[in-house]
């Protein structure tokens, strides 16, 4: 059995389904059945399964990988804010003036 490390996709488990199948287009065939086998042997998602077998019988039948890397980023990968938090002073709220109750040093604030 294929360990993780061994993958042809790297980080695959946490890939999402949605994106897949453009990501195993750039595989050949001997890469798609590693993948295929590793997917039998752990989750087996029906959906993943289908794609995967759809394409290697189009490789199978004379289809070529589309080439590109199989490690870059796809347009529907979930993105993670590089630069941290987007809150500084700029984009703080109006300052509030605390209610009074139990605060001796707030005066009451007429209404």
């Amino acid at each position: 059995m294929t360990e993780h490390d061994q993958l042809p996709l790297p980080d695959y488990d946490h890939l999402p389904v949605e994106g897949l199948a453009s990501r195993i287009r750039t595989l050949d065939a001997q890469g798609l059945e590693t993948l295929l086998e590793y997917e039998r042997a752990h989750a087996d998602r029906v959906q993943v399964v289908t794609i995967m077998e759809n394409r290697l019988q189009s490789l199978r039948e004379g289809a070529q990988p589309s080439g590109g890397d199989p490690a870059a980023p796809a347009a529907d990968d979930p993105s993670h804010a590089a630069g941290g938090s987007k809150v500084s002073e700029a984009t703080t709220g109006p300052a509030m003036n605390p209610p009074s109750q139990g605060d001796p040093t707030n005066p009451a604030q007429p209404r």
